[in-house]
């Protein structure tokens, strides 16, 4: 998968679901729960216990799902995380060798920006998405405001998405959105109530058109 193609399936996903934990043997289970609830690209954070593991298991045991590494800090993580089989790179910040080496690698790169001057500094790294991290206090409307001036972005905010204002960031102009806590609350997912992750994972696309 290109970063172009990967591009275009997000987009047309609207959504992504992004698991950061600290018990790493339920990640796969948890993960799961959210693909058996709708979602099709996936993101594990590296800051998950033998993540590149998880994703390697993950990424082989379901190919039609787009799975992607989050966290990103460093080139060679970069490395490792796609021969793990990861198809997309996200980070929290704008590193521009990360950027570079997702480009070498041939997968798409999403760094975390948060100013205007991020947001523009990851597109001409040649990062085709731009993350909304953390994500502002007046909400959807930074997406609205940053897009103003520069259409060209595809802003992704992660932080600060949840059930009620997911619809409004959408329509705010976000490219896509990606669940965290509001999909894996760490009791759900430490208590291995992978029944109520699942149902949430499909409340959550529900939102996006209701």
């Amino acid at each position: 998968m290109t970063p172009t193609e990967f591009v275009t399936r997000l987009g047309k996903a609207r959504a992504s679901a992004i698991l950061r934990t600290d018990v790493p043997d339920v990640a796969i289970a948890a993960m799961e729960a959210a693909v058996r609830g709708g979602f099709t690209i996936c993101e594990f954070t590296l800051t998950i216990p033998d993540a590149l593991d998880v994703i390697r298991e993950f990424s082989q045991r379901y190919p039609d799902v787009v799975v992607g590494a989050g966290t990103v800090l460093e080139v060679d993580q970069a490395h490792q995380a796609v021969e793990a089989g990861a198809r997309f790179l996200v980070s929290p910040v704008v590193d521009e060798t990360v950027i570079k080496a997702a480009n070498e690698l041939n997968v798409a790169a999403m760094p975390g920006t948060h100013t205007a001057t991020e947001m523009l500094t990851a597109f001409r790294a040649g990062a085709p998405l731009q993350k909304l991290f953390p994500a502002p206090g007046i909400g959807p409307d930074y997406v609205k405001a940053c897009l103003g001036p520069m259409p060209f972005l595809k802003l992704v905010p992660t932080h600060g998405v949840n059930l009620t204002n997911a619809r409004d960031w959408l329509a705010a102009g976000a490219y896509a959105i990606g669940f965290v806590a509001p999909l894996f609350d760490p009791a759900l997912v430490a208590d291995r109530r992978f029944d109520e992750l699942e149902r949430r994972a499909r409340q959550l696309l529900q939102s996006l058109d209701s």
